[in-house]
């Protein structure tokens, strides 16, 4: 199996691509509040709707609501999190995937300055 991911054109991504179970690979805070539960997660299930960030254990999850909005002007992609602690928007910065669509990467860009990369395998 190649290692190989390719850069998927975000203006043409369909919403479905975002969903799944993601593992968070890498984060960077900057000024996002240490214990909220997206700097906690460990792991992002995103179902149609719905939102659930997996801590590493021993703590709760905590689950909520998700959607893909789009920029007018570029068609950019934003991901919008409501959980019970906290609500906030990312902007999709890079999404790739294998050439068998098995493997997937997700970079976010988040409005409090987190930077968190995703991989789904």
């Amino acid at each position: 199996m190649s290692d190989l991911l390719l850069d998927i054109n975000l203006q043409h991504l369909p919403d479905d691509y975002f969903g799944g179970e993601w593992q968070v690979a890498s984060r960077v805070l900057n000024h996002n509040d240490p214990a909220s539960p997206l700097a906690l997660a460990d792991r992002l299930v995103l179902r149609p709707g719905k939102v659930e960030a997996k801590p590493t254990p021993p703590g709760p999850s905590q689950t909520g609501n998700w959607a893909v909005m789009r920029d007018e002007l570029m068609n950019r992609p934003y991901l919008n999190f409501e959980l019970p602690n906290e609500a906030t928007r990312a902007l999709v910065t890079r999404m790739r995937r294998s050439a068998d669509g098995l493997r997937s990467q997700l970079n976010l860009y988040f409005a409090s300055g987190m930077e968190m990369q995703l991989d789904r395998a």
